[in-house]
């Protein structure tokens, strides 16, 4: 006699077969961004992104995480990093579909807005392989400092074609650039770089040691140099034009939380070609151009990750049942629920906004709050499938391990409040603009209208700014949020934000939201639709 004590009951069937595009918080807002004509090659991302053969893909590019390779057989310096082809095989799609720098040559209305809706889709796929994605889209308004290398090398870097491979950038059918800014003894605070670059004819050579360096695989890097009129920005090639490599060592990657797809390394440079980007002396203000890129890439990374989450716990919610009824059809579940989804669109909503409009105090106080609101939506998504969802197979536990990165990524919590402040203090026409969008929502809802009207009080008062920076910055974020919510969000989403994240009526965890929400309409715009 057999025993059916392995037969499976109750267990949600694997999310796959899915449009991931198909999210009505991201189709408005590309479609308001003036990028509506993308949205085919947009859905058909998102049908692949949705797909078992992709979903593998993103398992295997973890589970085998790139290597090192310092020297040869013989003893001669290689400095290669190998990637499992699973790598590979994401970044060919990413870069084939534009998510790089290809936006930077196209004229079309909304091209930006394109590229950063197809970010959010594809990076649900796989976190890790958007790091150098962009990285390379960043590195272009930098660039643009120094025509003639602009002119040089631009081209390659939004070229559709992905060509790993360690040759001379000119001779390959598309680039990939990284950034290199940090040093052990200075982290955010660049200004305390020791790197030195000293004059060599046309180029400058750079000598120095670099504690994070994003995508050392690349073809190019930005970086930071001290020469005798101060800090400057170079750009550096991996291999030379006449073929050689250049002077550019790995001395280890980085054995890190999450992202572990994707390389970060230390490295040394000993006497290694740069050529001066921008002006001499200027360096932060030139690279700060691709530092405000990337950071639009976190919030859109951290939306990215909130979808996922939300669409495995809603998936899940559909189909396990618990005392008598499904998980999605009990009360408190669903408050969890809706609030996760409330959560998520708000940031979508504000990311694809920002890729539109690029205001730098929007931009300052988004990447603070909404990075930072990260971790927390990923815990209770997970939370959300109990102990399956604390299994690897669920890919939940990569989802949390990436979680925090980008709130550190592009200056951690603290860096992007201060920055939020230096705006405040030196570019009144960026804190008009801001306003301005806080304004054009007026009227909208009694509860955002005392948030905005309790926002410029406060403000008002300059008594101990940097004391108070975090919590004055995070008002600022959810304002924003809910001035879009208001005019552009479902009625629903935005009456929840409102009541929960503007006049206290929530908690502080999340499934807190209060009576008179309209918790289905909300939930039903965050599951999966095949």
């Amino acid at each position: 006699m057999t025993h059916a004590t392995h037969r499976v009951t109750n267990q949600a069937p694997p999310l796959e077969g899915h449009d991931v595009a198909e999210d009505p918080a991201l189709l408005d807002g590309l479609r308001r961004g003036g990028a509506g004509w993308a949205e085919p090659e947009l859905r058909e991302l998102g049908v692949l992104a949705g797909t078992a053969h992709v979903a593998d893909l993103a398992r295997l590019a973890n589970s085998h995480p790139p290597v090192l390779r310092t020297h040869d057989r013989y003893g001669h310096r290689v400095d290669e990093v190998e990637f499992h082809p699973a790598w590979h095989e994401l970044m060919t799609t990413a870069v084939g579909h534009g998510l790089h720098a290809a936006p930077w040559r196209d004229d079309r209305p909304g091209a930006h807005v394109a590229r950063a809706a197809k970010f959010y889709v594809w990076s649900q796929a796989e976190a890790g392989h958007g790091c150098p994605i962009s990285m390379t889209c960043a590195a272009v308004p930098a660039l643009r400092k120094s025509p003639e290398l602009a002119a040089r090398f631009e081209p390659l870097l939004a070229a559709r074609e992905y060509d790993f491979g360690l040759r001379a950038p000119e001779g390959k059918r598309g680039l990939l650039a990284g950034m290199s800014m940090t040093e052990k003894q200075g982290g955010s605070d660049v200004r305390s770089n020791t790197t030195t670059a000293v004059r060599a004819g046309e180029h400058h050579l750079l000598t120095g040691h670099k504690w994070f360096t994003s995508a050392p695989m690349s073809d190019l890097f930005l970086t930071l140099a001290r020469t005798e009129r101060g800090l400057s920005c170079f750009l550096l090639p991996r291999v030379l034009p006449d073929g050689t490599r250049n002077a550019i060592f790995l001395q280890r990657l980085k054995d890190k939380l999450g992202n572990r797809s994707n390389a970060s390394a230390e490295l040394e440079y000993d006497g290694a070609v740069g050529w001066l980007v921008g002006e001499e002396g200027r360096g932060v203000r030139t690279i700060i151009e691709m530092v405000n890129s990337t950071r639009l890439d976190c919030v859109l990374g951290t939306a990215a990750g909130m979808r996922f989450g939300l669409t495995q716990a809603t998936h899940h919610a559909a189909h396990r049942s618990a005392f008598g009824r499904h998980l999605l059809d009990q009360p408190a579940m669903r408050n969890v629920l809706a609030d996760l989804a409330v959560e998520s669109e708000a940031a979508t909503t504000v990311a694809l906004w920002l890729a539109a409009n690029r205001g730098r105090l929007g931009l300052a106080v988004t990447k603070y709050w909404v990075c930072k609101r990260g971790p927390a939506h990923a815990a209770e998504a997970l939370e959300c499938l109990g102990g399956n969802g604390y299994i690897e197979d669920s890919g939940m536990p990569r989802l949390f391990r990436e979680s925090p990165l980008m709130s550190i990524w592009e200056g951690s919590g603290n860096v992007a409040a201060l920055d939020a402040l230096r705006v405040l203090a030196r570019e009144p026409e960026a804190v008009a603009a801001f306003f301005a969008e806080l304004d054009a929502a007026r009227g909208g809802d009694r509860r955002l209208d005392a948030a905005v009207a309790a926002l410029r009080d406060e403000l008002a008062d300059a008594e101990d700014l940097e004391v108070r920076a975090r919590g004055l910055v995070e008002r600022m974020a959810l304002a924003l949020q809910g001035a879009l919510l208001v005019r552009f969000g479902h009625p629903a989403v935005a009456d929840a934000f409102c009541a929960s994240r503007l006049s206290g009526q929530g908690g502080l965890a999340f499934g807190t939201l209060p009576r008179g929400v309209d918790f289905a309409a909300i939930v039903e715009r965050g599951r999966p639709k095949s």
